[in-house]
C-alpha cells in the first residue's frame, strides 16, 4: 500500500497539515507554534529500536537480579521479581501473581520485541519483515497495558510501610527497574507514529 499524502494535526495548537509521504519521513515542525510534528526517518527508528532493545535487556536484569534486601534483627532475606511472582503463585494470591506477570513483565517485553521486529529491518536498510505493520499496530495497542510504572509506585508505597519494621536495601534489579521506567517514558516521548507508519508503508527496499 502506497500513501501519497496524509493529514496530521498538531497536538499543541490543533493546526491540520497535509504532508506528502516524502515529507512524513523528514523532520517537520508546526508553522504556528513550532511543535515537532515528525522526526527524521532514521532518527525516529533508531531511537525507538534502541530504546526497545534497552528495555528488553533491563527487564532481564529486573527479573533475576536481587530486587530488595530485607534485614530484621537476625533475619535477612533478598528477593527478585521472579521470586515475588512465584511466591504469590498459589492459593488466593494467584490472580495477583498472574496480573504482575502479564502487565509488568510479559506485555512490556512483548511490546519491545514487536517494535524491534517491525522496525529493525528499516534501520538496516532491508525490506519489511512479514507482518511488520501488524506488529507495529499491536505494539501501539499494548501500550496502555504495559504498567511497569504502576508497579514502581506500588513498590514505593510498600517501602514506606515496611521501612519502620525492617532495614531495606535496594538491589541491582530495583535500579534497573527505575531505569526501565525512565527508558519507557523516553521511548513514548520520542515515538512519532506518523513517521513510523509512513516509513513502513513506503519501504520498498
Amino acid at each position: 500500500m502506497i500513501y501519497d499524502s496524509t493529514c496530521i494535526a498538531c497536538p499543541h495548537c490543533d493546526v491540520v497539515y497535509r504532508l506528502s509521504a516524502a515529507r512524513m519521513v523528514t523532520r517537520t515542525r508546526c508553522l504556528r507554534c513550532g511543535y515537532q510534528l515528525t522526526l527524521g526517518k532514521s532518527e525516529a527508528i533508531a531511537r525507538v529500536v534502541g530504546l526497545a532493545l534497552t528495555s528488553t535487556i533491563l527487564m532481564g536484569i529486573v527479573l533475576f537480579a536481587p530486587f530488595l534486601h530485607l534485614n530484621a534483627g537476625p533475619f535477612a532475606s533478598s528477593a527478585s521479581v521472579a521470586d515475588v511472582v512465584l511466591g504469590f503463585a498459589t492459593g488466593i494470591m494467584m490472580p495477583l501473581a498472574f496480573a504482575v506477570l502479564i502487565f509488568i513483565i510479559v506485555v512490556p517485553v512483548a511490546r519491545s520485541l514487536l517494535l524491534i521486529y517491525a522496525l529493525a529491518p528499516l534501520l538496516t536498510g532491508h525490506a519489511n519483515a512479514s507482518g511488520a505493520q501488524s506488529s507495529l499496530r499491536w505494539a501501539f495497542v499494548l501500550k496502555p497495558w504495559a504498567m511497569a510504572e504502576i508497579f514502581m509506585v506500588g513498590v514505593a508505597v510498600a517501602l514506606v510501610k515496611i521501612g519502620g519494621m525492617a532495614t531495606v536495601h535496594t538491589g541491582t534489579a530495583f535500579w534497573a527497574f527505575v531505569l526501565l521506567v525512565v527508558v519507557n517514558t523516553f521511548q513514548d516521548t520520542f515515538m512519532c507514529r506518523n513517521t513510523l507508519w509512513t516509513s513502513l508503508a513506503t519501504n520498498t527496499t
